[in-house]
């Protein structure tokens, strides 16, 4: 086994894999050759070659969110560092953990003209973790024999050793990118055949909140007094709560649980589809909702509706249960319980009583009358994207991975009861459309069950590198509904929607079609244009797994929007 001759990048790769950091998605260049040799000469490491930097960072992101531990990302100087920020701050607000490793020029070289160099330190410091900047490593030709200069280089290498270390255990400790800076000179090809390394290797460090009973208790008398209580849940993992603390919570008249497709909980008296209970409430019925205290938990919540909601009918207290961080979405935050969700049920239930109250045996009701509205009204819609989504939805196979692109399809998805056995993901940290196919691709390159993503065409077509990718597996399946457009804009308030100045610059209608992008990528393709061929297609599409395949469905540009707020009216 050969080494990169440069000891900075041996001691970036032993440390990585010292704490568990295997894998890594790196994109070629020169001025990471010394990384890019490391990591892919170490049998320990699985490395991946992904050469857009956009698409590269997205699929990184996917395998940590699957693998649950931090990937490193390498990439050469320049530009190319930056087209990772878009996977940087959806880490950031997803709380996924990447390891961003960046070559580098040295210091001297910043902003005298030299090419592919940039102001690369602390370029991402509004939305990283920790940023270590390196200092650069002069690589004698032979022996140092001059104290003050091995004394430097020892300095160096130790102020390095625990840049790096700091970092990566911060990345592990904290579920978040990281960002270390190094900077190489030439020559950056030579290599040696042993290891002249042994960096220091600093644990992480896991400073567990301890909360007494004693400390909980006042809060558990506010809630045993309080006859409503909505507890709303945004993205989690799945698996993230014993099913035991769902199945009290779930039992308690008292309590209203929201929950969102993208919140992996289930429970039969959980509200799964918040929009189809509130999409058509009047101020009586906020009033009705309005709960005494909010329990929330979980990252981003998609449901507009509900965030309006609170904000203009708040509880009089909103406690949030996280280790890391919590955000006052509803203007109202009195209470930050720094434990996990699981922990903190643990403890706070054993404190609670159930409270006589008819708060969720109301709601149930209202749920059981728009559910027999939402069905009477699928079997009556022409076909649109609420339709398409009614056909696909229904048939996912079971114990797979639903990945879903920004946008329209997370809200469309919002709108119906998913299979409980699926696992579903979306980027909804910084809710771009941007990484949504990379995402699904990386997600599925790392776990072995069925991926299936469903994606919006202008999130597809925008992300379509992520298909120029030796990995993806051949079970791995997309599904676009294609209305010609940015289709949201068209759900959106605006009374201009049927200009051409709409058409060019809000939805930005197009012709394309992912046939081509098939083609050329190895993707079997699939195409429907109604019901009928939609309803053979989805068959078709998980029949066989010689390949990667793609289903294309075609709806119409200008009727999906009526359909859809015509939907709230009629289950009213």
């Amino acid at each position: 086994m050969s080494h990169s001759k440069i000891p900075i990048a041996q001691s970036i790769v032993h440390l990585c894999l010292s704490k568990g950091i295997d894998h890594v998605v790196i994109s070629p260049g020169s001025r990471n050759a010394p990384l890019t040799i490391e990591f892919t000469k170490n049998k320990d490491t699985k490395a991946y070659s992904i050469v857009d930097e956009r698409c590269a960072a997205f699929v990184g992101l996917g395998i940590a969110q699957q693998l649950k531990k931090p990937v490193a990302l390498v990439c050469t100087s320049g530009s190319a560092l930056l087209n990772y920020y878009p996977a940087i701050s959806e880490a950031f607000y997803s709380d996924i953990p990447l390891v961003v490793i960046s070559a580098d020029r040295p210091v001297e070289r910043i902003d005298i003209g030299d090419g592919q160099t940039i102001r690369q330190k602390n370029v991402f410091k509004n939305h990283i973790l920790y940023s270590a900047n390196l200092y650069s490593e002069v690589v004698p030709n032979q022996e140092v024999v001059d104290f003050t200069i091995k004394q430097k280089i020892k300095e160096s290498r130790r102020h390095n050793e625990q840049e790096i270390n700091s970092a990566l255990n911060i990345a592990i400790e904290q579920q978040g990118p990281v960002h270390i800076n190094v900077p190489f000179y030439e020559p950056l090809y030579d290599t040696i055949p042993d290891k002249i390394v042994q960096p220091i290797e600093i644990a992480p460090k896991f400073n567990l909140t301890e909360i007494t009973s004693e400390e909980l208790l006042p809060f558990a008398q506010l809630w045993n007094k309080s006859k409503r209580k909505m507890v709303l849940v945004g993205v989690m993992p799945p698996n993230s709560i014993e099913q035991h603390f769902l199945d009290t919570l779930g039992a308690s008249p008292d309590v209203v649980v929201f929950t969102e497709t993208t919140s992996n909980l289930h429970h039969d008296s959980f509200f799964t589809r918040i929009d189809n209970l509130i999409g058509s409430l009047d101020k009586e019925g906020f009033k009705m909702l309005q709960p005494e205290i909010l329990l929330t938990m979980g990252g981003m919540v998609v449901s507009k509706k509900i965030k309006n909601i609170l904000r203009n009918y708040q509880p009089a207290h909103h406690w949030h249960i996280d280790t890391k961080k919590a955000y006052d979405t509803y203007f109202c935050l009195n209470k930050h319980f720094k434990k996990a969700p699981n922990e903190f049920l643990g403890q706070f239930l054993e404190l609670t009583q159930i409270v006589d109250s008819n708060y969720q045996e109301k709601w149930l009701t209202v749920r059981h009358y728009r559910d027999a509205k939402h069905k009477e009204y699928l079997a009556e819609m022409p076909w649109c994207d609420f339709k398409a989504f009614s056909i696909l939805l229904d048939s996912l196979p079971q114990n797979a991975i639903l990945q879903l692109g920004n946008s329209s399809t997370v809200r469309y998805a919002q709108l119906f009861k998913l299979d409980p056995s699926l696992e579903v993901y979306c980027n909804r940290g910084t809710s771009g459309i941007d990484g949504s196919t990379s995402t699904a691709v990386g997600c599925a390159m790392s776990s072995l069950k069925q991926t299936t993503l469903i994606t919006g065409d202008l999130s597809f077509f925008y992300d379509s590198n992520a298909l120029w990718n030796n990995y993806i597996p051949n079970n791995f399946k997309i599904i676009v509904i294609n209305n010609n457009g940015g289709g949201i804009f068209r759900i959106l308030p605006n009374r201009d929607k049927d200009s051409q100045n709409f058409d060019n610059f809000f939805e930005t209608k197009h012709e394309f079609s992912a046939k081509h992008l098939c083609s050329m990528y190895g993707f079997k393709y699939l195409r429907s244009t109604n019901e009928e061929e939609t309803a053979f297609a989805k068959t078709e599409l998980y029949k066989s797994n010689s390949q990667p395949t793609l289903l294309e469905i075609v709806t119409p540009r200008k009727l999906n929007d009526k359909v859809l707020l015509d939907y709230f009216d009629f289950i009213k």
